[in-house]
């Protein structure tokens, strides 16, 4: 099987499962997000590990899902804010756990399984609130910020090839171009302008400025991304994904993006 066929195989697949999940309701979009922050978590780890450090993958990955877990119950209505308090102490093992592991840079090793939680956990448990806007569950939402994103994907790609020659990043990114970031951001607006008669319980200003988020952060999220990889010499995140690398690579967009869409929904008390 060529590339071409399992990379688009690989896609289709992802996409189908992707919607399938979000669409059908909310616990099997929880169930499905679960297993995505776990394997995201454990691949961020295993990069981390290809240069010499030593993160705490099984405590940092339970951490991970505690703090999914106990977000998606809040936003399930199965228990109210005060299980998320659960969340410190299960941080704060991490300090204690490391008194055990006779390791010559310890708090190396604390900051880089930290940094897993932060950097992957959290904006993927961010979503549970995100998609219980108006304190139901609306896929609605979530579909949306994949149309967003996959249209400045698209659109980046297109104008990149067409007329791309002004580099964004060169030293991290090489083949970002100004003119494809341009071409992603118009095509995303388009988008935006047309989910906004579709999801009207959000005004169309609204998605503007998420749209707006979604491009500006999502393009810098996976320069973030690539910055990692290039810090560690890896093309890939990972394998899980054929023709498409890893967990990182396929959402290091929203990774980046959710905590500033969250946070703006929240301050315009859109929630």
């Amino acid at each position: 099987m060529n590339n071409f066929v399992k990379r688009s195989l690989t896609g289709i697949v992802f996409v189908a499962v992707l919607l399938g999940c979000t669409y059908w309701n909310q616990l099997s979009f929880s169930i499905l997000f679960f297993v995505i922050t776990i394997l995201g978590v454990w691949e961020f780890y295993s990069l981390i590990e290809t240069v010499g450090n030593k993160p705490q993958k099984i405590a940092g990955t339970i951490a991970s899902a505690v703090l999914f877990k106990t977000s998606a119950l809040v936003c399930m209505h199965i228990y109210d804010y005060r299980i998320l308090l659960l969340n410190v102490p299960f941080v704060f093992l991490i300090f204690i756990l490391e008194l055990y592991t006779k390791s010559e840079k310890p708090f190396q090793n604390i900051a880089f399984t930290l940094l897993g939680i932060i950097y992957v956990a959290l904006p993927f448990s961010l979503l549970s609130f995100i998609t219980t806007y108006g304190g139901n569950y609306n896929y609605q939402i979530l579909f949306g910020f994949f149309f967003i994103l996959w249209s400045s994907d698209t659109g980046a790609y297109l104008a990149g090839s067409a007329m791309g020659k002004h580099k964004l990043f060169p030293r991290v990114s090489p083949g970002k171009t100004w003119e494809g970031s341009i071409g992603g951001a118009i095509l995303s607006y388009g988008v935006a302008y047309l989910i906004s008669g579709w999801f009207t319980s959000i005004t169309l200003f609204d998605w503007m400025v998420i749209a707006s988020i979604l491009v500006i952060i999502g393009t810098l999220g996976d320069l973030v991304e690539s910055l990692l990889k290039r810090s560690i010499n890896v093309k890939d995140s990972g394998n899980i994904l054929p023709g498409h690398g890893g967990i990182l690579d396929r959402f290091d967009s929203l990774i980046m993006a959710s905590p500033f869409v969250f946070t703006y929904l929240y301050i315009m008390g859109l929630f």
